[in-house]
C-alpha cells in the first residue's frame, strides 16, 4: 500500500487571514494526493480544526505580538516585542523540527511563520509582504524579514507578478529572494449566481484589541443603518451563536460554506482591507468599503492602492460614519484576476523535482 506524504501547514495566527487563506492550499494538498498536518496556534488552529475535524492537528508556540491601542507608541512597541518574537521563532523552529521527526513529514509550508521551516525536507514560506512597510524603519524590517524568508527553498507569493496586481509594492521587491514564485491570488470561496439577502455584510478580523474596539464603534453606528445586514464578528468559539438584533444577524464566526454563501448573498462588504480579505472580494467581483487597523502601514498602504484604482472607498477607524458606505456607490468594485494556480507543479517540490 502507498503511504501519503505528509505535509506540514503552519498559518500564523494573525487575525484569521493567514489560516482561511490556508484552506485551499490543504483542500489542494489532498486533491493531489498528499496527507496535510494543521499546525498553528489560538484561533487560528481552531478554525482550521472545524474546516478539517479529521486531519491532525498540532500547537506551535504563541508569538504574543500584540498593538499598541495608542497609535502613537505603535512602532515603539512592535520593536520592544521584536527580542521575544526571535526567541519565540527559534522554539517554533526546534518543535517543528520535532514534528519532522515524530510524524514523519515530507515538507512544510509555512504561511508567515518565520521559524516553520526544517532543513532535513523541503520548506516552503508562503508571504504577500516581501516589503515590510513600517515607515521609515521599511528598509531594516524588510531586511530581516528577508533574512529569515531566505531560508526556505521556495516562497510563495499568492499574487500575480505583473502591473495589475493585488498587492502592489508589498508583493514585488528589487531585492533578490531566491526561488520566488508568484503563483497567483489564493481564495478559499467562489462566485455564485443567488438572490441578494443583504444589503452589508460586515466581517472583523484581526487580531484584538482592534477588533473589539471596531465590534463597538459598528454596533453603535448600525443603528442608524436602515438596510438588511449580516456581521460576522470573526470571534472563533467552540460553538456558532446567532442573535437577531434589529435589522441585524450576528455571527461569532462561520464555516467556509456559509461565509461563502452570505458574501454572494451581500451586495456590499465592509471590512479590513487585510490582503486576505482583498483576494476573496477580488475573486467574488464585490464591492466594499474597508477600515483599515489603526498604525497598520500595510493596511493602509493597500486601503490607498485599492482607491487610487478606483475599486473601493476607505475611511479611519476614528472617523468612519455608516453614511460613509454611500461612497461605494461611486467606486467600481475589485476585480478578479484570472490566474490558474497550478498546484500539480508547486506540489513537485515535494517529489524532489
Amino acid at each position: 500500500m502507498h503511504l501519503k506524504k505528509k505535509i506540514l501547514v503552519a498559518p500564523l495566527n494573525w487575525g484569521l487571514g493567514h489560516a482561511t487563506r490556508c484552506i485551499p492550499i490543504i483542500e489542494a494538498l489532498e486533491n493531489h494526493g498528499y496527507e496535510p498536518v494543521i499546525a498553528s496556534n489560538g484561533a487560528a488552529l481552531e478554525l482550521l480544526k472545524k474546516e478539517f475535524p479529521l486531519l491532525t492537528a498540532l500547537e506551535l508556540p504563541e508569538y504574543h505580538i500584540e498593538y499598541a491601542k495608542n497609535g502613537a507608541f505603535f512602532k515603539l512597541k512592535m520593536l520592544l516585542q521584536m527580542p521575544r518574537m526571535f526567541m519565540t521563532v527559534h522554539r517554533e523552529n526546534k518543535t517543528v523540527c520535532g514534528f519532522v521527526k515524530e510524524y514523519g513529514l515530507s515538507g512544510i509550508i509555512s504561511d508567515n511563520r518565520l521559524g516553520a521551516f526544517c532543513k532535513s525536507v523541503p520548506s516552503v514560506f508562503i508571504t504577500h509582504q516581501l516589503n515590510l512597510l513600517t515607515g521609515n524603519t521599511t528598509r531594516l524590517t524588510s531586511k530581516i524579514h528577508s533574512f529569515f524568508v531566505k531560508r526556505y527553498l521556495e516562497c510563495w507569493v499568492p499574487d500575480v507578478a505583473g502591473n495589475r496586481n493585488l498587492s502592489g509594492k508589498l508583493g514585488h521587491t528589487e531585492d533578490e529572494i531566491l526561488n520566488l514564485k508568484y503563483i497567483g491570488p489564493v481564495s478559499r470561496l467562489h462566485k455564485r449566481a443567488t438572490e441578494k439577502k443583504y444589503n452589508l455584510m460586515v466581517l472583523l478580523s484581526g487580531p484584538e484589541q482592534h477588533r473589539a474596539l471596531l465590534e463597538e464603534k459598528l454596533r453603535k453606528e448600525l443603528i442608524n443603518y436602515t438596510g438588511k445586514v449580516i456581521f460576522i464578528r470573526g470571534f472563533v468559539e467552540q460553538v456558532e451563536k446567532i442573535t437577531q438584533e434589529d435589522n441585524t444577524t450576528y455571527y461569532n464566526f462561520m464555516n467556509t460554506a456559509d461565509l461563502e454563501q452570505a458574501f454572494n448573498e451581500s451586495e456590499m462588504v465592509l471590512c479590513r482591507p487585510g490582503y486576505t480579505n482583498v483576494m476573496d472580494l477580488a475573486k467574488l467581483g464585490k464591492k466594499a468599503f474597508f477600515i483599515p487597523t489603526p498604525e497598520d502601514a500595510e493596511q493602509i498602504y493597500l486601503a490607498k492602492k485599492l482607491k487610487r484604482c478606483n475599486m473601493a472607498p476607505f475611511a479611519t477607524q476614528k472617523a468612519f460614519k455608516i453614511s460613509d458606505l454611500a461612497k461605494t456607490e461611486m467606486y467600481k468594485g475589485l476585480k478578479n484576476i484570472e490566474c490558474t494556480i497550478k498546484w500539480k507543479d508547486l506540489f513537485s517540490l515535494f517529489e524532489g523535482k
